[in-house]
């Protein structure tokens, strides 16, 4: 198995973060080590397509290589990296784009969500952005790639970049790109706001109390606990007893995921029990899993020298890595390298 995957580096990562998606990338470095490989990237090229702020962007790079680090990403074990740093990603992404078509484009949905009426005032980034996440993963002969109901479409996307290009540039007995799987995360929790359960836990909520930040102290997570919006019943014993109550749910949510547990079986240990009784126990439960990881955070997150070295040398192997299939693809285009 060869796992690629990426994230955005926004900074302040928060807890439906970690508990959605970074989690699940250091149990897959641990249960594939020596018996495959995971790549893990910061997508510093694809955070242009956007209107961005350049100081940001570099100093939002090396925070989220540290908090990826402090939440157990082993840069010894996987292949942790920045994509400026790995040219062959925009150099595969143009080689592509004369594969994909338009039509494929203009279909993608978070295209038509992020872009909405003001198509034609948006960068040709933001449009060929499914592009580059196909060379993202193409590049590294990807066989999986974790991914969320929202991004589906995308490595369908890559899946008919790649299938197209092998048709008209390779033969069967030797393509050049690998068709990557999706792989679903087992238990890949959906955190809510703390002040709103029909909205995801978000940086963009302009309430910092809607949030559980990987910085926030011990004090600050409990009192955000404690301040998280609830209805007034007890929790039920059963599941189907949450229905309806979205802030009740999402508790019991971050109270499973936290304790790698169920729901059900959180509420065969709380139900009946009222909040004033449940946000304790779950501000002690998450204190005790996010603290160290909020310790090593605050550890590394100054140490600019550790955090290069980690990039570089994960740059390092992602461009020997990438390079055959980089070269293959030039090949079967008839294009001569220098």
């Amino acid at each position: 198995m060869i796992v690629v995957s990426g994230i955005q580096p926004t900074g302040n990562l928060h807890l439906g973060n970690y508990l959605g998606a970074i989690r699940n990338w250091v149990k897959m470095q641990d249960e594939m080590e020596g018996d495959g490989k995971c790549l893990f990237f910061l997508a510093d090229l694809h955070a242009i397509s956007l209107p961005h702020n350049p100081a940001e962007l570099a100093a939002n790079t090396l925070e989220m290589t540290a908090a990826l680090v402090a939440c157990g990403l082993d840069p010894s074990r996987c292949v942790l990296f920045n994509q400026a740093q790995v040219p062959a990603h925009a150099e595969m992404q143009w080689l592509l784009n004369g594969t994909a078509r338009m039509g494929w484009l203009n279909r993608m949905t978070q295209w038509k969500d992020k872009a909405g009426k003001n198509r034609e005032g948006q960068s040709v980034a933001l449009f060929g952005y499914p592009v580059l996440q196909a060379a993202d993963v193409l590049l590294y002969q990807a066989t999986h790639v974790p991914v969320g109901e929202d991004q589906k479409q995308h490595l369908e996307l890559a899946r008919d970049i790649a299938q197209k290009f092998n048709n008209d540039f390779a033969s069967e007995e030797s393509p050049v790109f690998t068709l990557p799987e999706p792989f679903i995360p087992p238990a890949a929790a959906r955190i809510m706001s703390l002040r709103d359960g029909s909205k995801k836990m978000s940086k963009s909520d302009p309430s910092d109390m809607s949030r559980i930040s990987l910085t926030d102290d011990a004090d600050t997570m409990a009192q955000k606990v404690k301040k998280a919006k609830t209805d007034p019943e007890p929790l039920p014993s059963e599941v189907e007893g949450l229905t309806g109550r979205p802030e009740a749910l999402n508790l019991v949510t971050i109270y499973a995921a936290l304790a790698e547990s169920s729901a059900e079986q959180v509420l065969a240990d709380h139900g009946g029990a009222g909040f004033g009784q449940f946000k304790p126990a779950l501000a002690e439960l998450m204190v005790s899993v996010l603290s160290p990881i909020r310790d090593r955070f605050v550890e590394l997150k100054d140490d600019r020298e550790q955090l290069d070295a980690i990039l570089a040398r994960g740059a390092a192997q992602a461009r020997e890595l990438g390079t055959p299939t980089l070269d293959a693809a030039y090949k079967a285009l008839g294009l001569v390298r220098g």
